[in-house]
């Protein structure tokens, strides 16, 4: 494959989708290949490339869950013993809840943690330490072990865990741990390093036109779970080294094979969902046309992440973009076709079954997480489903919150079943399924790998 045809693809796409900059970084069997389009923002612009940083969200969660593979290697961490042997204060909106979840637990989203808490504790060395003593104000949503549903808080949480078994901070702990023996010089935390280098704005586009979204990301406390900056090339360095035996390539050795290759291993099944078929250790899994493949996405403040990695055909892309809603998308469009051109691998959504007044009775309505609504409405015989940040969230916010995603169709995947798939708008391709009680009446919604409860 030509690299003259893979910049000509994400250039086509990148129009496609209003996206003002796109970078992305592919390895197969040996070889390294760099392609980039656009512009770091619209009010300063610079050609991006492949050391362009970009803000990762989520796919940050991939780096704290490896520390924590090392660390309990080393003897300094225990996946199957509880929080609080770690973090003896630890306090939860449930006694029970608290003393019982486990690293593990934390590791796979099965500790029965919401989402988010999107709590500013400032800047400071402290700031991750004051967000844990908050969370006896996080919603539960399940009993630990019970069922898997992403919880960013859960990953903040790990964040403390790593600050108290090392005795520094988070950061310092995976900078010492990854970054200088990997030599990712294009990875950090903080936007007083990432402004020495050339780096990526996000951005929100609207019928008025492309406007910075600001701020540029999220506060100390979020690191853990999504506050990660990195570049293509740091991040196909980074893939390598999972497709790797646990040395750097110095051939220092950072973790043995075996547990490091585990972190793919499924550990919990996710239902219906397009983010993957189960989670190993943070990773998202997923079989592609006969393929099995790991990775991680993410997206904070107008800009989008991904990190696709294919074990059996030594491959691994990443794609980072930096506007909503097309960042998602044009993310996903790239990755199809470096599987399909590359590999031979075709990644195509289901056709939804037509639609049914009466299914579509059953689900039309509210559903919750701590800082999100869900609606989904019958709009004339044609289901939707709309993402919105409460209101009331967006008015004690100090900074700028990002975008709500409007409403986009969904339709069901089975005559019988509650499957579904969303076909247009922000969240075009995210499957998920609606989960009903005892007496048959639907009570959540899973979208993305979450449960929302219905109102």
């Amino acid at each position: 494959m030509s690299h003259n045809e893979l910049q000509q693809v994400i250039a086509e796409r990148a129009a496609e989708y209003a996206v003002p900059g796109i970078s992305v970084g592919i390895w197969h069997r040996g070889r390294e290949v760099y392609a980039a389009h656009g512009v770091t923002s619209v009010e300063h612009p610079l050609p991006v490339d492949a050391d362009t940083i970009f803000t990762l969200g989520s796919t940050t969660k991939s780096f704290t869950a490896t520390a924590l593979v090392i660390l309990a290697e080393q003897g300094k961490v225990d996946f199957d013993a509880p929080v609080r042997r770690y973090l003896p204060g630890l306090a939860l909106a449930d006694e029970a809840t608290a003393a019982a979840i486990t690293i593990g637990q934390l590791l796979n989203h099965t500790a029965g943690l919401d989402t988010w808490m999107l709590l500013d504790t400032g800047d400071g060395d402290d700031a991750l330490e004051r967000y844990v003593e908050a969370l006896d104000r996080l919603t539960l949503i399940a009993r630990p072990g019970e069922r898997a549903s992403y919880s960013q808080a859960g990953y903040n949480l790990l964040g403390r865990v790593i600050e108290a078994v090392t005795g520094t901070t988070y950061e310092k702990a995976i900078g010492e741990l990854l970054f200088a023996p990997l030599g990712l010089d294009r990875s950090t935390y903080f936007a007083a390093e990432a402004m020495t280098h050339r780096f990526s704005l996000g951005h929100n586009v609207t019928d008025e036109g492309t406007a910075v979204s600001r701020p540029w990301k999220l506060h100390r406390a979020q690191n853990p779970g999504g506050g990660l900056s990195s570049s293509s090339r740091d991040l196909v360095r980074w893939a390598r080294f999972h497709l790797g035996d646990g040395r750097t390539e110095s051939g220092e050795r950072l973790v043995s094979a075996e547990a490091l290759h585990a972190m793919r291993e499924q550990t919990v099944e996710l239902r219906g969902s397009s983010i993957g078929d189960g989670l190993g250790i943070c990773w998202f899994l997923r079989e592609v046309d006969g393929a099995a493949t790991f990775g991680h996405g993410g997206s904070a403040y107008g800009q989008f992440a991904d990190l696709i990695i294919v074990p059996e055909h030594d491959f691994a892309i990443t794609v980072s973009t930096n506007a909503e809603p097309g960042g998602t998308p044009c993310n996903l469009a790239v990755i199809r076709w470096a599987l399909e051109h590359y590999l031979g691998l075709v990644d195509r959504d289901p056709e939804p079954v037509a639609y049914d007044a009466a299914r579509a009775a059953a689900v039309t309505g509210d559903y919750d997480v701590d800082m999100m609504t869900v609606t989904v409405a019958d709009e004339n015989g044609r289901l939707t489903l709309a993402a919105r940040i409460k209101p009331e969230l967006r008015a004690e916010s100090e900074v700028e919150l990002p975008a709500d995603c409007e409403p986009g169709h969904l339709g069901f995947l089975a005559e019988d079943g509650d499957d579904y798939i969303i076909t247009e708008g922000p969240l075009q391709g995210q499957r998920g399924y609606f989960a009903r009680g005892a007496d048959g009446a639907v009570t959540a919604l899973d979208l993305a790998g979450r449960q929302f409860r219905r109102v």
